[in-house]
């Protein structure tokens, strides 16, 4: 893993419905402090969820976690998918269930589409689950091309989500 720049801040997003998601966010949260070049600055707390995906899988934790981090951001990426498959991540059904989940929601205000990484994470803006702890981190975010994140968490339906 390379270390090309200057510290920056990066928001992860975190969740799993699969083989005691508690404990997989927990540790996860506990993992992101311990990747190279970077530190766990700030975590929300735990929310249970309603799942996006096909029907019939169990609620969801989720939770948000700001870091400090000199990884580039497809450094992070990798460094992201690497806690992913510790945690025996296997990619079958695109919104099913899953033992953990992590996306890289921002980076800085950076702005990021290519094959592999698209920053700001797509739907972000969209999905209560996400911009709820998001929201509890960090009250004045703003989102490059959206704006205020705040304006945007008192519209959407929150119904289902529990913080825990």
């Amino acid at each position: 893993m390379t270390v090309p720049h200057s510290p920056g801040v990066a928001y992860i997003g975190l969740g799993s419905n699969l083989d005691d998601p508690r404990r997989q966010v927990t540790q996860a949260l506990a993992e992101l402090g311990g990747m190279p070049a970077s530190r766990l600055l700030a975590s929300s707390s735990l929310y249970r969820t309603p799942p996006m995906g096909p029907p019939g899988q169990p609620d969801y934790i989720n939770a948000v976690a700001q870091i400090e981090t000199a990884l580039s951001p497809h450094a992070l990426l990798d460094a992201l998918q690497a806690i992913e498959r510790a945690h025996d991540r296997v990619r079958t059904v695109r919104w099913g269930p899953r033992t953990l989940d992590l996306d890289l929601l921002l980076y800085d205000q950076q702005e990021i589409a290519d094959e592999r990484l698209c920053v700001p994470h797509p739907g972000l803006t969209e999905r209560a689950f996400v911009v709820l702890p998001l929201l509890e981190i960090a009250p004045t975010l703003r989102v490059p091309g959206f704006g205020a994140l705040a304006e945007r968490g008192a519209q959407l339906d929150s119904h289902g989500i529990h913080r825990l």
